[in-house]
């Protein structure tokens, strides 16, 4: 057997706290061969990324370290920062999740790429580091090289400044590459191209890839073996499609279980880990896992069981007392995770057209004027943010937005929260056009119909209100008598699934899943006839955004509510809508029934979208179409003549002169089958 490119044994990191010592990382073993990739997934505070900045010697001087890491066979732990320099940029590269602050802004991405080049070749020279430079931002697909190589971090979006790490990791042709959820941050579209520009790295170099990620679609898109973590230790190791076929750890069947997927239309209720991972200070010698897993036993909280072979294959080892009972995720005759109900809705029985409009939009439009100067301000020009968009949500119905950063989608949310009237178009919530309401107590008898929960749980509480105050602030401001807010307060608690006792702590007690379902209850509280749900989950855990969604799918059956729903991860909007609309540089390019545009999307674009979603099957990405978009979103400020698509639409390579004209110079409406499915296509 070859030596691998990277053993890491027994590897333990430890940090110093008020609490006492935070066992961060708790023996950890792996190998990683050259050309292989490893995908090491969890939770937050599994212990993933401090295994990453452990190997790079990347760690604060606090931090007591042991065990061994060894990089092609070298002991990389107990040398200096002078010696892992030498390493760190050449046979060691990491990408970090976040490209901005990975950049240095006040230097050319062409001068950082250069120094990656000649700290560790002092005799290239200038010319031959530049001309290299250009070559490396070439083939991480950056149009116009030789231009873009002058240009700052800023000047690029954040797919593009990715692009400029994954450059900067391949300059020197490294034999491990560690990602550091490289993707996170990143719209779908750019996540699928910067996945393949990963596997190009891979190639190009033959280095041994780390992915570190939460997401197990991703792991199934890449990964040649896994690695589950949790509380700072594997619980289960195996290869992809072991892992994936007979995963036999129950934190690893939640984590798969808890994941909506893409590529079905089947509406069960998701899986959700109940808990919280433990505090990793003064562990009890007992299953980490136990406090949340469906089948723990006495057995499992006499001693911490460790990591051995199940099913006879040494390559997959699990660290579960029960592992040798588990099959198909299934044990003692039952589902390791019965499936929690969520009741059915009287009103699926309806007809659509039978049923009350919540809200009504009509040609909405936004534009923002682009101004210039220091002091006194030239209108140069308008950034066209919304464009004519129409729809209608229905009682009991989820309507969901989905698109790219910069398509529009929360400009239209907010245009439609701010009661903003139209020049050739309308706003109606239940009914009441927005034109008609001039302020004072119209406006708030109106506001209490439509409600919003933001993204972000922790920016959209204020930390100085106790959950009390917070969720009572809408029932003062509607006029609700003193006698009767605490007892709503303890009813809506109880409703998103807390404890009414706890409605004296302040909002940092809570934990992220927590805080998000503090603000749905702070948005019922005026029993709402529409919620506004702007990206609800993406800031969460995938075992936290399980029961988040399940909450609000039970909600909007037991309440009778309506959701506007706008999210960029296609797989959380299939579970969740009843219909969909596809958004591209302002405008819808697809909108009907969700599984008539999941089961046969027309646009082009929709088309690229979906293929963009990992499925967390590797056998099924294998198989799978990816089609990945070149490029960037044209700027909103451009002013074009036909289709908005032109510039990164895959169909419109393959056209004839004649067709193409016709893109190039006329606007697609949409047409189809109105209300059904529709789409912006002259060619579809």
């Amino acid at each position: 057997m070859t030596t691998p490119v990277l053993s890491v044994r027994d590897l333990t990191v430890s940090f110093p706290s008020e609490a006492g010592r935070v066992d961060a990382v708790r023996g950890v073993s792996f190998d990683v061969a050259a050309g292989r990739t490893l995908g090491i997934v969890g939770e937050s505070g599994s212990g993933k990324s401090v295994t990453s900045l452990a190997v790079m010697g990347l760690l604060d001087e606090n931090a007591r370290v042991g065990g061994s890491v060894r990089f092609e066979g070298e002991e990389l732990l107990g040398k200096s920062d002078v010696q892992m320099s030498k390493i760190r940029g050449n046979g060691i590269a990491m990408i970090f999740q976040d490209p901005l602050t990975s950049l240095t802004p006040v230097f050319t991405v062409g001068d950082q790429i250069v120094e990656a080049l000649t700290v560790h070749n002092p005799r290239m020279s200038r010319r031959a580091a530049w001309s290299r430079a250009v070559e490396l931002l070439k083939l991480v697909g950056i149009p116009r090289p030789e231009d873009r190589v002058k240009s700052f971090p800023h000047e690029f979006s954040g797919g593009m400044r990715q692009r400029v790490v994954i450059a900067i990791a391949m300059a020197n042709n490294p034999r491990l590459i560690i990602a550091d959820e490289p993707t996170t941050a990143l719209d779908v579209t750019i996540q699928a191209q910067i996945l393949d520009l990963i596997k190009t790295a891979q190639r190009e170099t033959g280095a041994a890839v780390m992915m570190i990620t939460h997401d197990m679609g991703v792991v199934a898109n890449i990964a040649d073996d896994v690695v589950v973590m949790y509380a700072g230790r594997p619980i289960e190791q195996a290869p992809v499609d072991t892992l994936f076929a007979d995963t036999r750890m129950p934190y690893s069947i939640g984590l798969l279980g808890a994941i909506p997927r893409v590529d079905t239309s089947e509406k069960q209720p998701l899986v959700p880990i109940k808990g919280t991972p433990p505090l990793l200070v003064d562990l009890p010698d007992a299953c980490p896992f136990a406090a949340r897993c469906p089948i723990v036993t006495d057995a499992c909280r006499t001693a911490e069981p460790e990591l051995v072979a199940v099913g006879g294959d040494d390559r997959h080892r699990a660290a579960c007392i029960r592992a040798e009972e588990i099959r198909a995720g299934r044990i003692d005759g039952g589902p390791v995770y019965p499936l929690p109900e969520i009741p059915t809705s009287t009103l699926e029985s309806v007809p659509r057209d039978l049923r009350n409009p919540t809200l009504e939009v009509e040609n909405l439009s936004k534009s923002f004027p682009l101004l210039k100067g220091s002091f006194r301000k030239k209108k140069v020009g308008e950034v066209h943010a919304v464009k004519g968009v129409s729809f209608d949500v229905r009682e009991g119905e989820t309507m969901a937005i989905v698109g790219e950063s910069g398509s529009g989608k929360t400009t239209t949310l907010l245009q439609i929260m701010d009661f903003a009237t139209q020049d050739d178009g309308d706003i109606r919530i239940v009914g009441t056009s927005v034109a008609d309401v001039k302020g004072g107590r119209a406006e708030r008898q109106l506001r209490r119909d439509v409600q919003i929960v933001f993204q972000d749980p922790v920016g959209s509480l204020d930390p100085r209100m106790t959950v009390f105050d917070v969720i009572a602030e809408p029932l003062r401001t509607v006029g609700t008598p003193s006698a009767q807010v605490g007892p709503r307060v303890d009813e809506l608690m109880g409703l998103v699934g807390l404890d009414p006792s706890h409605s004296d702590r302040f909002p940092a007690a809570f934990s992220g899943g927590q805080r998000q379902r503090i603000g749905i209850a702070r948005a019922l509280a005026t029993n709402p006839k529409l919620v506004v749900l702007d990206e609800p989950v993406s800031a969460l855990d995938v075992s936290v955004q399980a029961g988040v969604i399940n909450l609000l799918d039970e909600l909007k059956v037991r309440l009778g509510l309506s959701y506007l729903f706008v999210a960029h991860d296609l797989s959380v909007v299939r579970h969740i809508a009843d219909r969909v609309a596809v958004m591209y540089l302002g405008s819808f390019v697809e909108h009907g029934e969700v599984d008539a545009v999941f089961d046969d999307p027309q646009h082009p674009y929709t088309q690229a979208l979906l293929s963009a979603i990992p499925v967390p099957d590797p056998v099924a990405e294998r198989t799978r179409e990816h089609i990945v978009l070149t490029g960037d979103l044209p700027s909103p400020t451009d002013s074009i003549q036909g289709c908005a698509f032109v510039s990164r639409c895959p169909l419109y390579q393959t056209l004839d002169d004649a067709e193409r004209a016709v893109c190039d110079t006329k606007v697609p409406a949409l047409s189809g089958r109105t209300g059904v499915h529709v789409n912006a296509c002259h060619h579809r």
